[in-house]
């Protein structure tokens, strides 16, 4: 049998309470770690003291509303026409027309965007600023690949009194019938033989 020395067994009480020391060290960290990271969120959530929080806009529309809101001067469409009846066109033919405007405010239009409801038309706008009293074009065109009626709005997005402006394009594009019946060849059967 083995003899249990005290100088043996020195090393494994040893051990055991270097374990148990980072045991609880390890403990008190976790426990910091947590208690520190709520009270950063609860501190990230409320607003200091006084102030009021706002809920985040993004900047293009929070310049639209300030300018609607704000600015009595902005500049402001004035469309000749608002919707443009195209009538009757043949299919396959892609026609174009341009919405005329005026700026009527006393400072400049500037436009951001045209979006088109649908892929079928394509809008073009003028990326300079619109000076007051001048006047300029929005030209779209509409590409009639597919038969009957159509009514598609274009919205123009601006920095103008009124930031949202749509206008209308409409009309019917007509199928082409491109087949044509040739004549028919005499039946030998049905045409008596002159002699």
């Amino acid at each position: 049998m083995l003899n249990k020395s005290p100088f043996l067994l020195m090393p494994y009480t040893f051990v055991q309470n270097k374990i148990s020391k980072m045991k609880r060290l390890f403990s008190v960290i976790v426990v910091t770690v947590a208690i520190g990271t709520a009270a950063f969120a609860q501190t990230q959530q409320q607003p200091a003291a006084g102030t009021q929080q706002k809920a985040a806009v993004p900047a293009v529309q929070a310049n639209q509303q300030a300018t609607t809101a704000d600015n009595p001067n902005a500049g402001d469409f004035n469309f000749s026409e608002e919707t443009y009846d195209f009538g009757k066109i043949p299919k396959g033919t892609p026609v174009v027309h341009e919405f005329g405007f005026t700026n009527t405010g006393k400072e400049p239009i500037v436009i951001s965007n045209v979006q088109a409801s649908c892929g079928c038309t394509t809008p073009s706008w003028p990326k300079e600023p619109i000076l007051p009293g001048k006047t300029s074009t929005i030209k779209v065109q509409y590409n009639a690949a597919n038969p009957g009626g159509f009514n598609k709005s274009i919205t123009v997005t601006s920095n103008a009194k009124t930031p949202t402006k749509v206008i209308y394009i409409k009309g019917t594009v007509e199928a082409q019938s491109d087949q044509t019946t040739p004549d028919k060849p005499a039946n030998m059967l049905s045409a008596p033989e002159q002699k």
